[in-house]
């Protein structure tokens, strides 16, 4: 009888990862539809944020399910890749942006310059 209720219990765990996996699978394709029509570049960027964060629980829940131990160090690589994508892309956008903000303030200087303004 302990044997049965064990089983059963291993089996019913497996079932609810298997069913926490296709729930997360639904949220990374909603997390793709909201970095698709994005308000600004940096909702998209949270919003590739988590599907990374997504797809490492996915790697993790199939480790579990599978037994496959050395899933969880491509889910550790795979976390410090996201990390330092989200990070390199961030300072690229925040570079780019005070680049445009600096070529505004030099363009105003300028026509102030032509106007006779002072500067």
């Amino acid at each position: 009888m302990e044997y049965y209720l064990e089983q059963y219990a291993e089996s019913l765990f497996d079932v609810f990862l298997k069913y926490a996996v296709y729930a997360i699978i639904a949220l990374v394709a909603l997390s793709i539809v909201y970095a698709l029509k994005g308000p600004s570049i940096w909702d998209r960027l949270l919003a590739l944020n988590l599907i990374s964060a997504k797809v490492i629980m996915i790697i993790i829940l199939f480790s579990s399910i599978e037994g496959i131990t050395f899933m969880l160090d491509i889910a550790i690589l795979y976390a410090l890749f996201g990390f330092m994508g989200t990070i390199f892309i961030a300072l690229f956008l925040a570079r780019h942006r005070l680049g445009k903000i600096r070529q505004t303030k030099a363009k105003g200087k300028a026509e102030n310059k032509i106007d006779g303004g002072e500067e």
